[in-house]
């Protein structure tokens, strides 16, 4: 088995004439929690779209685990979308029931130790979910179950800055990194930074700096967001 479970060689999407992403190569290293930061507009959702094959590079390829990756491999990519892409008129618990159903590795104790912890209604419509209600019900689909890759867009989006702390730290005690590895675009570098390995900046579709997070605090002395500023200052 390969060190890296994601692979970009020379990739180029286009929306148009608009390149979202500007040939690109990258490996995700395995067993890592990685984040993936930079403004509005830069190419984070594009790649982790490419990553679950729900969007096709228009050069170069992007391979998940040696495998290219399209709509086929939705058994070994859990994605949370930064989009509501839930059922509304489903109850939580139906909506876990619903994810149980599409997913073999969907782990229903796993998923009741989740909704326990996120003080969610199981009996509450997800129409009458709080914006942060619903990115915690998102949270909690994409950490039950066992996939090999995580894949998270903008998970914190929503969430009550005081809950955000909590949530962070719960989503290293449900994933388990000797099989799984997460990727993870946002927003909210300072308070990730913790549990982080590694942290890619993009700005215009193109990666300015790729770096492990030890790293950045050993060797440059800067902090993760100190560090994004001078990548994305260059």
């Amino acid at each position: 088995m390969s060190d890296n479970v994601v692979n970009f060689t020379n990739v180029t999407k286009k929306y148009l004439a608009q390149a979202a992403v500007n040939n690109i190569s990258f490996d995700l290293p395995r067993g890592k929690i990685t984040a993936l930061v930079g403004p509005n507009g830069s190419g984070k959702s594009t790649i982790l779209k490419m990553i679950a094959g729900l969007a096709h590079p228009s050069q170069g390829s992007v391979r998940v685990n040696g495998k290219s990756a399209t709509r086929r491999i939705a058994g070994e990519v859990a994605y949370l979308s930064e989009k509501d892409v839930l059922y509304p008129f489903f109850t939580v618990q139906e909506t876990i029931k619903f994810n149980a159903g599409l997913f073999e590795d969907f782990d229903m104790q796993k998923a009741g130790e989740i909704l326990s912890f996120m003080g969610l209604e199981p009996d509450k419509k997800v129409r009458h979910l709080s914006k942060g209600n619903l990115g915690r019900l998102k949270i909690l689909l994409v950490l039950s179950r066992r996939s090999p890759l995580i894949l998270m867009d903008e998970p914190l989006a929503g969430l009550d800055p005081l809950a955000r702390d909590s949530i962070i730290k719960s989503m290293i005690s449900y994933l388990d990194l000797q099989e799984q590895t997460v990727f993870i675009s946002t927003h909210e570098v300072s308070e990730v930074e913790p549990v982080l390995d590694m942290v890619m900046s993009l700005h215009n579709g193109g990666v300015k700096g790729f770096e492990e997070v030890e790293k950045i605090r050993e060797k440059y002395g800067l902090s993760l967001l100190d560090w994004m500023k001078e990548t994305l200052a260059n």
